[in-house]
Formats: C-alpha cells, structure tokens, sequence
C-alpha cells in the first residue's frame, strides 16, 4: 500500500518547486498566491515505497477562512495523510512558523522542509537547524527546491519517520543511522503544547477531554481542542456538539478571561507569535546587511505611484512586438512551409495512387488544411507563453497584482482578481476555475463576468492571420491595440456591473511580495512543455474532429452527396441563413458566419474553417484568400467581434459550472455577443462613414 505524503506551506515559500522536484511532475511553477487552487498529486518511488505526495493550497494559516485553507484542512484532517512536509520559507522564518505550530497540533508525523537555505547568506542570516528542530521538536531538513539540493535527504528522512510510525513508536523519533539534520527530536505535541501559558493549556486539555468520545475530534484531538477555544465556528459545525457538551465547553471558556484582546483567537495568535519568536531569537542569528536589498531598489521603480502602470503596459507592448514582430513570424514562416509542402505532397501522393477524391479531400482540404491552419501559428503562441512564465517566475506578476490592485477597486473588485483575469489571456477555463481564491462570492460571479473580456490564446491565430493579410506592417500595435480594447471594454463593463448589477463593499486587499528570482530554464521548460502539451492534445483531438466535421459538411449537400462547389453544401445553406446577422458589420457572408459559428467549438476552429472552406492549408495561401474577400475595415470589424463574442463551449460551461447559475450563465453569452456585435458594428459603419473601406 502507498504511502501518502501532504504537501504544506505559505503561497511563495517555493512549495511547487519542491513537488516537482521530488516527483518530476510538470506543474506550473508560478510567484503569485494562489496557482494551486485544488490538491495537485504526483507519485514517486523512493527504496521500493511507492509515495503519492499532495501538493495542498499556498496557506498562511488552518482557519477556514479561504477555500484554500479549508481544502488544506479538510484533506489533513479527514484524509489523514501518512506524514506532512511543511515547507518553510528560510528567508522569513518567523511568518512562515505561524502554520508550522498548527500543523503540529494534528499530531501527524511531521518533517519541515527549510527552503531557500541558499539565499540566507546574501539576506545576512543564519539558522542553527539542530537548535531549531530541537526547539520545535520537528526534524528540520535544509532544502533549495529550485537547485535541487537537499532532495534526498527529505525524501530519506519522512520515510524514515513514516516506517517508524507504522511500528507505533514514538512519532517523531527517527533511526540512529537516519539523516544527521535529523536525529535531535522531541514529540510534536509536548513541544507544541508549550506553546501556551498554564491557563490557556489547562482550558484546552480541558476541552480536549470534553470532545474525547467524538469520532471526528478523534482525528486531531489537539487540534480540534485549540479550534473550540478560538470559537471557530467550523470546527462546531463539524464535531456536532450536544448541549450538555456546549455547556461545558462554554463554561470552561468562561474561567480564561479575555482581557485586553479583542477575543479568544486574538489571544491564542499573539501566544504562538510569542513563542515563534522566542524560538527564533535562539535559532537564527540577523547580521547587518544593506538598508535597501536589490528587490526593494527595483520595487522602488516597478510599483512607483505613478511609473507602474506605464511600465506594466510597456512590458506588455515589448513582449507583443517581440511576438509578433520578426521573431514569431519568421518562426511561424517556417513551419508554414512544412505543412504546405505536406499537403501538396500527399495530394500528389494520393493522386498517383488513385485514391477516391472525396479521400483525397477528407485527407488534404479537411485534416491537412485545418489542422496546418491552427498549427503554424504554434510558435507564436509559445512565444507569448514563454515571456508571460518569465514574468512570472521572476516575482514581477506578483507586483502587477499589487500595481493593478487601484485601478481595479475603480470598478469594485481587488487585486486579488488580477491572477484569474490574467490567466484568461491564456484560456478562460482555468481563470474561471482560479476564481475560487477569491474571498466572496459577488467577487468570483464579478470576476467570472469579465474574464471573457481578456483575449484568450486560442484567438491569437485569427488576429494573425488577418493581420498578416491586410496590416502586415502595423501587425504588433493592432494586436495589441486589441488585447488593450478588451481590457477597457472589461473595465467599463466592470463599473457598469459595480454600479447596477454587483454593488459591494470595498475590502482589503493584503499580498506578499515575494523577492524577485531569476527563473530557471528548468521551470521555463517544464512551463512551456505543459502549454505547448495542452495545445498539441487540444489539436489532436477537438480541432481534429472539428476540422473532419466542418469538411463534411462543406463537402455534402443535404441529399448526402458529395459536391465540387462548396456553396451547394449544408454548410453554406446554414451560413447563408445567419449571415443577415453580421451584413451590418461588414462580413456579412456565408463562410464568414460559419467560421464563426465553428468558433464556439474552440476559437482556434476559426483559422481552420476558413482552411477548409477555401481549401488552403498554408498560411501564405490563407492571406491571399481573405485579403481578396476582407477589406482592412471588414477584418479591423471581424477581429474585434471575435474578440469579444461568446467563448467556446468549455468556457461557457465551467462559467456555469462556477456560478451555478443559469442565469448567470446566459446573462454572461448574451452580454459577450451583445457587447461584441455592438462593437463591431460601431467601428464598421463609423469607418464606412469617414471613407474607409
């Protein structure tokens, strides 16, 4: 049977680094709180123990007060994991001990994972680990969980403790012949009960007895002892108390007095603050360093009151040139000439052989042509997702969040929602799902709302295509010109919303800044394996289908027979009957319309269609096509419509499936396709209006 490690710790203290490092497994490393929204698993094998390691949510603390500390405290407790690791952020010790000694109170076997050990030099701290784990009654591991140092001795020591624990002997002993940074141990919970004064312990030992016959106090006796005597509310509502032990409980509360604290959770948190920082005047040693750090001089230019925001758009703007400009073209050239060389050869192939022409089709006007469409564009998109993990993993995305905190409270929310809105540049399934850290519901439906507005990846191929046909030498400022549009529409749908629909109240918004790090190429790599994995599965299975769909039904007329001229099909009596719709805004086209209607499917499936409906794979060949059917007003008009009108069917249902709302749901597809065809519209008959064409 496998063994079950649960992985713990503050956002920034470099816990996912850590899971991949023992386990290999590709999961984004990110800077900013909240990238493990839900529990993450990943197996390894260590002296023949198979071990599943659970990456839990970034928490500061075991108060169900966020989704992430409720997921955390849920699993611990219910699921009781064989050992925890509880990483440790070296460089902030005293912070980061504040969930160390809740931890403790679960009576589970227990390692600390001291991270970042490597940068304690420059920061002009010391720590003395034996005196540490002495203290704590913990074994203390020092790891760099970036460098991969220190790995196999935390892996060998919470296997240790694991073994021994099985054997029943004392929890948090360890083997003469285990781990030197290991072997000074005390039992956790002596230790940490030491962390309160007499009353305070006589109260909770008190307690403890009270709810000893309850089957889910049972699970953590200490823990759920400490949680009455705070008053947290959850831990009532679990445990199911009856009267007669409400009435003891509440009278053994009565007798510790809370005096100057503001109440009984108060108390306890200045009492472990107390004891965290007894231990650390001890253990750690604080050498004089340089008034300003490095991170807090960059800080000073990158979260200026004013320079902020200009410098966070010019960020943006630098990466979209270097996108877009000469090295994604150039990149995205090159392997447009493989897929049209592909098609022309397989066409000739197939037509040496004799193979039937609605074969030959299928194979080089539906697969090729669709899926070489969407395909050539990959570099790009790898491109953009490469610059945004650098930003990322460097800390810089964490200021962003701090920086677009004020304008954000403009429109009623906090900088809290800029992690999931940013996430929706790359796919508004995950940035919905991301929404779960926030911290009220009216903030989640808020932010769910506006996520559509940020262009998602999948759009990025359009935007290429139709610059490349009729702006080619204005190509990075239209797209990002566009990316901003989506911002200011989101934000004046935002203060619409705010006003009217999602009025609220202004809440604080406090994060950590963690110090900026240079990323490394394996986090990079490791990033942009997962995203390009994404892109390529998601060709292979939804375009591909996709693309086979749209070629049949453009290739079939409705008495299922195959037809040269694409304009007999179902395809083109289905368009020709929607597209009245879009006349106004200047494509109003058969093919138009289909292609846009094949974007509910996935937005890459616009670029595909128009493949396949022409009957071009390349890129090259594909900008010849719309150049002669788009003028630069109609596609200035198409771009912005598929921009903002109703996301793919994914999105729509993970929006439905966050909210749990219909309403919400449809109230969110009518707003995208209102706002986009109202848009559209203004910027086609404006243009018409002042000559352009």
């Amino acid at each position: 049977m496998p063994y079950t490690i649960a992985l713990v710790g503050n956002p920034n203290s470099g816990k996912t680094s850590l899971f991949n490092a023992i386990t290999g497994t590709a999961q984004h490393v990110g800077n900013w709180p909240g990238v493990t929204v839900e529990k993450k698993e990943g197996i390894f094998y260590y002296d023949n123990n198979e071990i599943i390691l659970v990456d839990l949510p970034g928490i500061y603390s075991l108060s169900p007060y966020t989704p992430e500390e409720i997921i955390s405290r849920n699993y611990i407790i219910e699921s009781t994991p064989d050992l925890i690791i509880n990483i440790v952020d070296a460089t902030n010790l005293e912070r980061n001990l504040y969930l160390t000694t809740q931890l403790a109170e679960l009576g589970r076997p227990m390692v600390i994972a001291l991270n970042m050990v490597d940068m304690l030099k420059s920061k002009g701290i010391e720590i003395d680990i034996k005196a540490l784990q002495k203290l704590l009654g913990i074994a203390v591991c020092p790891v760099s969980a970036s460098k991969g140092r220190g790995i196999e001795e935390l892996v060998e020591t919470c296997i240790a403790l694991i073994k021994e624990s099985k054997n029943k002997k004392k929890a948090a002993t360890i083997k003469a012949n285990a781990p030197k940074s290991s072997r000074i141990m005390l039992e956790p919970q002596k230790s940490t009960f030491g962390v309160f004064d007499w009353k305070i312990k006589s109260a909770i030992s008190a307690i403890e007895d009270v709810i000893s016959n309850i089957d889910y106090a049972k699970k953590a006796p200490l823990f759920m002892a400490v949680k009455l005597f705070e008053g947290d509310t959850h831990s009532v509502r679990k445990l199911n108390l009856n009267a007669q032990q409400q009435r003891l409980i509440n009278s053994i509360l009565q007798s510790v007095p809370e005096t100057e604290y503001v109440d009984r959770q108060m108390m306890v948190a200045d009492q472990r603050y107390k004891y965290i920082s007894n231990i650390c005047k001890i253990a750690v040693k604080k050498h004089k360093t340089d008034e300003y750090t490095m991170s807090d001089k960059i800080d000073r230019v990158l979260t200026h009151k004013f320079l902020s925001i200009p410098i966070f758009f010019a960020i943006m703007l630098l990466i979209f040139v270097a996108t877009f400009g000469f090295l994604g073209s150039f990149l995205s050239q090159r392997l447009e000439v493989f897929t049209g060389s592909l098609s022309n050869n397989l066409r000739a192939l197939f037509e040496s052989i004799n193979v039937k022409p609605f074969a030959v089709s299928l194979v080089c006007d539906g697969i090729v042509a669709g899926l070489g469409a969407v395909l050539s564009y990959l570099p790009q998109i790898s491109l953009l997702f490469l610059f945004l993990s650098i930003l990322e993993d460097s800390g810089y995305m964490a200021r962003a969040a701090f920086v677009i905190d004020r304008p954000l409270r403009g429109i009623g929310l906090t900088g809290r929602s800029f992690v999931p809105l940013l996430m929706g540049f790359g796919c508004s399934v995950p940035a919905a799902l991301a929404t779960r850290t926030l911290e009220s519901e009216r903030n989640r439906i808020f932010t769910i709302l506006l996520i559509p507005f940020m262009s998602c990846s999948a759009k990025m191929p359009v935007y290429v295509l139709f610059c490349s046909a009729l702006f080619k030498d204005h190509q990075p400022v239209i797209i990002f010109s566009v990316y901003l549009l989506g911002i200011f529409l989101a934000v004046l749908i935002g203060f619409i919303l705010n006003k009217f629909l999602l009025k609220g109240e202004d809440t604080p918004f406090v994060m950590e800044l963690p110090p900026y790090r240079v990323p490394t190429i394996k986090g990079l790599y490791l990033h942009m394996r997962e995203r390009i994995k994404d892109f390529l599965l998601k060709a292979g299975t939804v375009l591909l289908l996709a693309s086979i769909a749209i070629w049949f039904l453009q290739s079939f007329d409705t008495s299922l027979q195959f037809v040269d001229n694409s304009s007999e099909s179902i395809l083109a009596q289905v368009g020709t009957k929607i597209a009245p719709i879009f006349k106004p805004l200047g494509f109003g086209f058969w093919q138009a319309s289909v292609a846009l209607l094949s974007g509910l499917v996935a937005k890459e499936t616009v670029v595909s269609t128009f493949g396949i409906l022409y009957g071009v794979a390349s890129e090259s060949a594909q900008i010849w096509v719309l150049s002669s059917v788009f003028t630069p007003l109609s596609a200035l008009t198409f771009i912005v419509f598929t921009l903002l009108y109703v996301p793919c069917y994914a999105a729509v249902f993970t929006i439905y499936k966050e909210t749990r709302s219909i309403k919400w749901t449809t109230f969110s597809v009518l707003m995208q396709f209102g706002t986009a065809w109202f848009m559209s519209f203004l910027i086609y008959q404006s243009g018409k209006m002042l000559g352009y064409s």
